[in-house]
């Protein structure tokens, strides 16, 4: 078969993926959605996290090692020095707050912008770097016609594309829903409800006009869309205190709501659309892949950064006698439970990563999936409930699993009333009911760290702050849909 059949056939996988997107759709298949916790996020985060540092050293050994290579590499570190800086200031406590949202949101794009020019200075615009191919304007790259000759296709063909597309839809339902999840998490005081089986039967129809057209799949994508969920966060210095109340001289940011529009999305693929003119195509034409390079750098490191692996690796090789008292993991009596529950992850990580640079790589969405029956099925034998409810966390809160049939509980009825997540398999405790959400700040650094501090770090949202005592229990962003006489809810927080 020639390479262009072959390609055809992969993207009759797409429109195949189209009919079981709304498959999945039609019956309701992100209920399924209640078992994910943050077991199986963190694990495909991290993993997502290597793969941007892999292909950022991949785009530089493809670039020999003449003067060229050199120059890429020097380009790249300066890309992630400079937008991992503009992002510590971003968070930081220098300059007024206008100007650290600003570098926080645009200080990584306008570091692409400045390096692409930056290489043309001096005696370096004699070096001849590697740059992005672009072709002609509103035109395929290859010679071919837009739209995918699929109706030459044999039956047996278009019925050898459906395994191609059961694995496809496997991958892009874990992988949107998962991003959507983390994008709506619980760190983020949201008010409107979640739209999971509506997402998915519109990725259905993209994915399948992907597949007419010949352009890549498109899916939602970690951690570009909890970064654009931090970014529309409306935050305000809050002091930190101690135990006693007492004001500890530092301070963190604290979101008091999220903007809520539709615009920035559309915004993005407008300008995605734009980037097919001439003049935004000459553009691209000048961007070096040393300066790409460093664009996965600075995204896999802050995605690790923001992985909830990486917060408890932290944990563990901090010096004990530097680690907060108020610290959640240090209640867990069993301290090698900790290592054990690290370990796992890694080795769900170093199988993924690994299944994904062998030929069997077809088989990573299945895999992938995997992740949720075992942390549903395996884990708790391992650990204890109060354990566990340490360990792990809810993905999203109550009010965006409310879509979904709530979440997951592992009492005898599965779930627990009013949708509370029990991730311990078993009623806790008031104190391990307590430490559920307190585990959430285990997913992602909530302070600045010695040792890491994320750019992009999620802040408690005011329903986990009231939990914890640390402001007063007003009305909880669940019940503000229900009749006043249902009001009154366990978790609160204050009306935004």
């Amino acid at each position: 078969m020639k390479i262009s059949e072959i390609q055809t056939t992969l993207l009759t996988a797409c429109r195949w993926s189209l009919i079981l997107h709304w498959i999945l759709a039609a019956t309701n298949s992100c209920n399924w959605l209640r078992w994910v916790t943050r077991f199986p996020c963190d694990i495909f985060g991290f993993y997502v996290a290597f793969i941007y540092l892999q292909k950022g050293v991949q785009v530089l050994e493809r670039l020999g090692d003449e003067r060229a290579f050199y120059l890429s590499i020097v380009a790249a570190l300066l890309v992630f020095m400079a937008a991992y800086i503009c992002g510590e200031l971003g968070t930081g406590s220098l300059f007024r707050h206008p100007i650290r949202v600003f570098l926080k949101d645009y200080g990584t794009p306008l570091t692409i912008v400045f390096f692409t020019g930056f290489v043309h200075i001096g005696r370096m615009r004699d070096v001849q770097l590697e740059v992005l191919p672009t072709s002609t304007a509103f035109f395929p790259t290859s010679d071919r016609n837009w739209l995918v000759d699929f109706w030459n296709l044999s039956v047996g063909e278009v019925f050898m594309a459906l395994p191609f597309a059961i694995l496809l839809t496997i991958l892009f339902w874990f992988d949107h829903n998962v991003s959507s999840l983390i994008a709506q998490g619980s760190e983020f005081p949201l008010r409107k409800p979640a739209g999971f089986h509506w997402d998915l039967f519109l990725l259905g129809v993209t994915t399948g006009v992907a597949g007419i057209l010949g352009l890549p799949y498109p899916n939602g994508l970690i951690p570009q869309a909890p970064f654009h969920t931090e970014s529309l966060c409306v935050t305000k210095p809050v002091k930190e205190v101690d135990e006693k109340g007492e004001h500890k001289g530092g301070y963190s940011f604290e979101a008091t709501h999220v903007v809520e529009q539709r615009v920035s999305n559309l915004a993005q693929g407008l300008l995605t659309l734009g980037t097919m003119t001439r003049p935004l195509l000459t553009v691209l034409h000048l961007v070096p892949h040393g300066v790409l390079a460093g664009l996965f750098f600075i995204m896999g490191i802050q995605a690790l950064e923001a992985n909830g692996i990486t917060s408890k690796l932290i944990f563990l090789f901090r010096d004990h006698n530097l680690t907060p008292p108020n610290a959640p993991l240090l209640q867990i009596k069993r301290h090698f439970a900790i290592w054990w529950f690290v370990l796992i992850e890694i080795v769900g990580f170093a199988a993924t990563f690994a299944i994904t640079q062998t030929i069997a790589a077809v088989g990573f969405p299945v895999f992938i999936l995997a992740l949720i029956p075992i942390r549903a099925l395996l884990l708790p034998k391992l650990f204890t409930s109060e354990e566990l409810a340490l360990l792990d966390a809810p993905t999203a809160s109550d009010f965006t699993m409310e879509g979904i049939g709530g979440a997951w509980g592992g009492d005898k009825d599965g779930l627990q009333e009013g949708g509370q997540m029990d991730i311990g398999m078993a009623p806790l405790s008031r104190s391990a009911s307590q430490a559920t959400s307190r585990s959430n700040a285990l997913s992602r650094p909530q302070h600045r760290d010695s040792v890491f501090a994320s750019p992009g770090s999620p802040r408690k949202s005011q329903e986990d702050l009231a939990e914890l005592g640390q402001i007063p229990s007003g009305q909880s962003t669940t019940t503000r849909r229900r009749t006043a006489s249902n009001a009154t809810s366990r978790r609160g927080s204050l009306p935004c």
